[in-house]
């Protein structure tokens, strides 16, 4: 597209918090994409659709975070299987004849994050919420090895089982076994035993929920264990201060972040090396700066 300009964007709401056009953008300069362009657009599931229609020939591809990861599966031409069976794609790109792909690479950005911070074969794990993110997370895990028969056994922690329907669907899908288990339960006791010999963590709640739960994990994870929350700011989490005090492996929400924006980059520019450096940089900048 030289001498155009190629358009993509992050779309939900609220959106103004997001960090993917910094990332984006930082991609953009460190490849040379001087004509490409990434925005920020307010966008909810019932305006959804009439956007996608108004997007012409000069849109390369879109992000997608809350509420739109399911809402949009509908209006897309094709969508990758792993999407699919996730039950969400947070990623459009468009084809010849403004085509719609729809992928997810939420789960490549849980992959990649863990297995850079080492923690590629855990034995066992435990997820803390049932929403999307957490299927999300359950097919990481499956990729990791998990969840089938004879592997680690993936533990599913929410507020109520009843609602749990949809990720429990996700995760029939992947072929995955998950235990589910309530939040009244301590983490480690009997007769649950939630943790039991379970390596890892993996928090999918919001920025704040999992505050009082710190001191449970944290005294329930092994001497080789892992935490990964997927909340990059305020930073660190109490629940990753209370494990970080313990010398264990924690992983940011960031990483995850960083590393599906990667892949995102890939798929709408056809490009093969990413700046991951680059993007990594300009990324930890912004939160220092909103920090400050």
């Amino acid at each position: 597209m030289t001498g155009t300009v190629s358009r993509a964007a992050v779309l939900g709401s609220p959106i103004a918090h997001s960090l993917s056009p910094i990332l984006h953008r930082a991609a953009y300069a460190e490849l040379g994409l001087r004509d490409w362009r990434y925005d920020a657009i307010e966008c909810d599931e019932d305006g959804l659709a009439g956007l996608l229609g108004t997007m012409g020939p000069e849109w390369a591809g879109l992000s997608l975070t809350m509420p739109l990861k399911r809402a949009v599966l509908p209006l897309l031409d094709t969508v990758s299987d792993l999407a699919v069976a996730v039950g969400g794609a947070n990623t459009v790109v468009f084809g010849d004849g403004g085509a719609r792909h729809g992928e997810n690479t939420d789960v490549y950005g849980i992959v990649a994050a863990l297995t850079e911070a080492g923690v590629s074969a855990p034995r066992g794990a435990t997820i803390l919420g049932g929403g999307a993110t957490a299927a999300s997370a359950i097919a990481a895990l499956c990729e990791l090895g998990l969840g089938g028969p004879g592997l680690g056994e993936i533990t599913l922690v929410v507020r109520d089982p009843a609602r749990a329907g949809e990720t429990l669907r996700v995760a029939e899908r992947l072929g995955v076994t998950v235990a589910v288990v309530p939040f009244d339960r301590g983490f480690g006791r009997e007769p649950t035993g939630r943790i039991g010999t379970g390596e890892l963590v993996i928090s999918t709640l919001p920025s704040g929920a999992a505050d009082h739960l710190a001191g449970e994990v944290a005294a329930a994870l092994p001497d080789k264990g892992a935490l990964f929350d997927v909340v990059y700011a305020p930073w660190p989490t109490p629940l990753a201060a209370a494990v970080l005090d313990r010398g264990l492996t924690v992983i940011g929400g960031f990483a995850m972040l960083l590393h599906q924006a990667v892949r995102q980059v890939e798929l709408m520019t056809g490009r093969s090396e990413v700046p991951v450096e680059a993007m990594r940089a300009a990324g930890e900048a912004e939160i220092t700066r909103r920090a400050g």
